[in-house]
């Protein structure tokens, strides 16, 4: 399950990886049923340490990547995400990004993907089906 987002994201990452972590949990096959992959669309602010911290938060393995701005910019572009700078009001920025969740099976053959309003049941299924 490949998910790109941000550490600073005040609502759909922390919960799509949490759901993500529930969601491996109620396969009942341990940590191994499936990998999570979390890809930050903001390599200016996520450095490796901020997302080493940032994906302990969810109490199972999570593998974080970033890169340069290039490099997330080709792999972005290269599985069909959206991501863009957004400023705020405050001086600062978010990012706003495409939610879904890429899913791939063993052979790294896409699959499917998980919508961040999805119910549990279908996305269920769906790592049923990949994950065997």
């Amino acid at each position: 399950a490949m998910f790109f987002g941000f550490t600073h994201c005040p609502d759909v990452c922390p919960n799509t990886l949490a759901r993500l972590a529930r969601l491996r949990k109620t396969l009942g096959k341990g940590d191994g049923a499936f990998e999570i992959l979390f890809v930050s669309v903001d390599p200016e602010r996520d450095t490796p340490v901020e997302l080493a911290n940032y994906v302990k938060l969810f109490n199972t393995p999570v593998t974080a990547l970033t890169g340069t701005p290039a490099e997330i910019a080709e792999v972005t572009r290269s599985f069909g995400i959206y991501a863009r700078k957004s400023p705020t009001e405050n001086g600062d920025y978010t990012m706003d990004h495409s939610a879904q969740v890429l899913l791939f099976d063993k052979d790294d053959a896409f699959r499917g993907t998980i919508s961040f309003d999805e119910g549990d049941g279908p996305a269920l299924q769906k790592l049923r089906n990949i994950a065997g």
